[in-house]
């Protein structure tokens, strides 16, 4: 290796570091300001009076918006690039977090709650940003550490309820409001896209509709709203679950959700790892597994002990399953439209995320239980783990398309 090589090389590793640093904290920030109102919940029930049906609206909304926000984002990051689109979406995300710091009716935090999911949707920002700057036999690790930033719901989870009590409820929001700028300023100066990424040029609907024709970004997509929209159901609604089933104070469920979080979080590293090494699709396979069992164990609202164990395992599946997801897309799907395709199974994970609460409130409301909620997770992991194994895994019967085939 020339003298010149080794200094070409050592500028590219730098230059990773810096981006998957840069966009690792911003998008825990961006995920801080997306989970602020989740840990609040049962204040803002008990303080407006509502029902389980309209706390559960509540934690929901922003989750919907952030979800079907990142086909918009993913596709305008194929365009203009991770740095300028990083830094827009997390400087406009202050307003509606600034607003809800001092609404105090349900009206006002409906619509903040609405336009803070811009903060949710710059998941599909960091993925064709960070998947650019790193070889294909290093990406699933790469992003993996970048999908460390989910870890932001669990700062808020710890954070967010203690700030609101120590120092008054508008605390965290215009903390976390600093933080956005903060991290928009940082990709203004410090960030860089990656040398030879290549910008689309075709029309929004165009790069869309082309990345729903691939075959491999439907069956991902499927996958990622039941391994994320598990991760982020449960990190949104266990604060209420804990206190319903088994009586705990707001903040020792806030406590135990974020606990949840964090498991889910670092095991994503570990499943994009994995993945590089033994396939995507045996690690999700995996993964279904474990979610299968678990949610049938703590459907029965065991003893405190097995449920904690239970949800502490599924959160590691879970988290192991989206590392492979996305190890999986960054693979399969061309550089120029990674931002697009990632859009797309970002937001149907996103709504994968949203669904679950509705029901579980509504179940709840009706029944008071939430053991056919729970129950119905479990099919519908069978079910994904039945695809996966089958069809998905490699040595399984041939598809009728190949899985990058447009169709």
């Amino acid at each position: 290796m020339t003298v010149g090589t080794a200094a070409a090389e050592e500028t590219r590793m730098r230059g990773r570091a810096v981006a998957l640093a840069l966009a690792t904290a911003g998008f825990a920030v961006n995920f801080w300001a997306w989970a602020l109102i989740s840990p609040l919940s049962s204040t803002y029930k008990e303080l407006l009076r509502l029902t389980p049906f309209e706390a559960s609206v509540l934690v929901a909304i922003p989750v919907i918006v952030g979800s079907l926000g990142r086909i918009v984002l993913g596709a305008l990051t194929d365009r203009y690039g991770g740095r300028l689109m990083f830094a827009v979406a997390s400087t406009l995300g202050v307003v509606p977090v600034v607003f809800l710091a001092f609404a105090e009716s349900y009206p006002p935090l409906l619509a903040g709650g609405f336009v803070l999911g811009l903060t949710g949707a710059t998941f599909a920002i960091g993925v064709p940003f960070v998947n650019a700057w790193f070889p294909p036999e290093r990406r699933g690790l790469a992003l993996g550490i970048f999908g460390m930033g989910n870890i932001g719901t669990a700062i808020s989870g710890f954070a967010t309820p203690w700030l609101a009590d120590r120092f008054g409820r508008p605390t965290p929001f215009l903390v976390v409001a600093v933080a956005l700028v903060v991290v928009g300023l940082a990709f203004l100066a410090f960030g860089r896209e990656a040398p030879g990424t290549r910008r689309a040029t075709e029309p929004f609907l165009v790069r869309f509709l082309a990345a729903g024709r691939l075959r491999v970004t439907r069956e991902l997509a499927a996958m990622y709203a039941l391994t994320f929209g598990g991760f982020v159901a449960f990190g949104a609604y266990l604060p209420l679950y804990l206190k319903a089933v088994y009586g705990l104070f707001t903040a020792d469920a806030a406590a135990r959700a974020a606990g949840f979080v964090v498991l889910a979080t670092l095991a994503r590293p570990v499943g994009g790892w994995l993945a590089d090494r033994f396939g995507g699709e045996t690690v999700l396979s995996g993964a279904l597994a474990v979610a299968v069992v678990c949610a049938v164990a703590v459907s029965f609202a065991p003893p405190m002990a097995l449920a904690t164990a239970g949800f502490l395992a599924m959160a590691a599946a879970l988290g192991l399953g989206n590392g492979a997801v996305f190890a999986l897309l960054g693979g399969a799907v061309p550089a120029h439209a990674i931002g697009s395709a990632t859009g797309v199974v970002g937001a149907v994970g996103g709504l994968g995320g949203f669904l679950p609460p509705i029901v579980m409130g509504l179940i709840y409301q009706a029944t008071g239980s939430y053991a056919i909620g729970l129950m119905l997770l479990a099919a519908v992991a069978a079910a994904a783990l039945v695809y996966c194994w089958f069809v998905l895994r490699p040595g399984a019967p041939a598809r009728p398309e190949a899985a990058g085939d447009l169709v």
